[in-house]
């Protein structure tokens, strides 16, 4: 018996580059003749030959809530949507995808604009970070700039070279070279390069990508790609993580790609923005009582380039039953508010991380009934720096840390049993 041939698949999305149909493969051009309905931006859309027939129709704004809803208009038609570049790659094809189902849409990718910028500039695209800012902002650029590292721009429209431009002045790469891309692949292909402290190029073509050759300027501060940046870093009113410990607090929680944190207690915010920045992927909520540390939060936030991070004011463990479950828990302040380590426990899924930081005999006290009955290690951390002692150099130590941390049983067995009486 011979096979029947499969139905072509309801949805098939394009990609297309700024050389419109030319630059179209046979496959892909007999998708977009065969559909019967055409969804894309308008520059897209206008891209297509009068043989491309089936109804045309513009995606909305906002596009992500819209895509469930217009594909159901046009359920039981052959669809083809029409996508910039690779639709796989920061493009449309992620949003079908969740909607339709792993492979129900049937993806025709193109060239990506990565891909187009590091063949016209000789860079190796796997040692080339990327950072998008189109529906993103520009603050989350700051987390990717280190001295000697190459970055591409994908550009929201086109002021967006003017504002990377002066972010990168200001957290001092003003001597970076940047080169901004316009319609690569198609017939205006153009290039403007300068300096971010002299660029002074005007808004050119809104389809552009901006390769950044990341230089620091003499005496800017170093920011490294590990937890423990310095201190200076951060604006704050003495309530901050100091520096050293902050890098061993860090390392206890081990944040891992996609993760969440709760960050109680939030201070200056320097220990969820640290979490943050071990990868793009990892998210955090800092919960702080005081709204002026609120927003202090925040602004740090945005210059160490981790605008996502949520901050919410109020106070724990109160507001905690509204935030999504945790992979890990670090409580800097208000440790001896009833009920907040049972709640960040129970919260924990099996495997989740505890750790609280003290520097008060009182929690201290908590921290050890603890360790007593759960388990886990407690430690004390202290940190002692030289200083000037008349004409010769002595020892001042910081304030001792106590620090309690915690894997909460992935099997319930072989959890300890609960405290009671006392040791609550």
């Amino acid at each position: 018996m011979t096979p029947e041939h499969p139905r072509p698949p309801a949805v098939t999305v394009v990609g297309i580059g700024a050389d419109g149909w030319a630059g179209l493969t046979g496959p892909a051009r007999a998708a977009l003749t065969d559909a019967q309905v055409l969804i894309g931006a308008d520059r897209q859309l206008g891209l297509l030959p009068p043989e491309c027939a089936g109804t045309r129709v513009p995606w909305p704004s906002p596009l992500r809530p819209a895509v469930p809803g217009l594909l159901a208009a046009h359920a039981g038609r052959r669809i083809a949507v029409l996508a910039s570049g690779d639709p796989m790659f920061y493009g449309i094809g992620r949003a079908l995808t969740e909607v339709l189902g792993a492979g129900r849409p049937h993806v025709l990718p193109h060239p990506s604009s990565v891909s187009y910028a590091c063949a016209r500039i000789g860079w190796p695209v796997e040692d080339t970070e990327v950072v998008t800012l189109v529906g993103r902002p520009a603050a989350r650029l700051a987390a990717a700039l280190h001295d000697g590292r190459r970055l591409l721009v994908l550009s929201a429209d086109a002021t967006t070279p003017a504002t990377v431009a002066a972010l990168l002045r200001d957290h001092g790469f003003g001597p970076s070279r940047m080169r901004v891309l316009e319609q690569l692949g198609g017939e205006d292909e153009a290039c403007a390069e300068g300096t971010a402290d002299t660029w002074d190029h005007p808004a050119g073509d809104p389809l552009n990508v901006v390769a950044v050759e990341c230089r620091a300027a003499p005496g800017a501060l170093r920011l490294g790609a590990v937890p423990g940046l310095p201190d200076e870093a951060y604006d704050h009113d003495g309530q901050l993580t100091k520096r050293h410990v902050r890098a061993v607090t860090l390392g206890v929680l081990a944040p891992a790609p996609g993760e969440l944190l709760w960050d109680i207690g939030g201070g200056s915010g320097s220990v969820a923005i640290e979490w943050m920045r071990v990868h793009p992927s990892c998210r955090a909520v800092t919960v702080e009582r005081d709204p002026v540390r609120a927003a202090r939060i925040a602004a740090n936030a945005d210059r160490l380039g981790v605008p996502g991070l949520r901050v919410v004011t109020g106070r724990a463990p109160g507001v905690l039953a509204k935030l999504p479950a945790p992979d890990a828990v670090f409580i800097g302040g208000g440790l001896t508010a009833p009920g907040l380590l049972d709640t960040c426990l129970a919260a924990l899924p099996p495997g989740g991380r505890l750790v609280a930081n003290t520097v008060t005999l009182e929690s201290e006290a908590l921290l050890a009934a603890r360790h007593k009955a759960h388990g886990g290690e407690l430690v004390r951390l202290a940190v002692s720096h030289a200083v000037p002692v008349g004409t010769f150099t002595g020892w001042r130590q910081a304030m001792p840390v106590t620090q309690w941390s915690v894997r909460k049983p992935t099997d319930p067995a072989t959890a300890p049993a609960q405290p009671s009486g006392d040791d609550r």
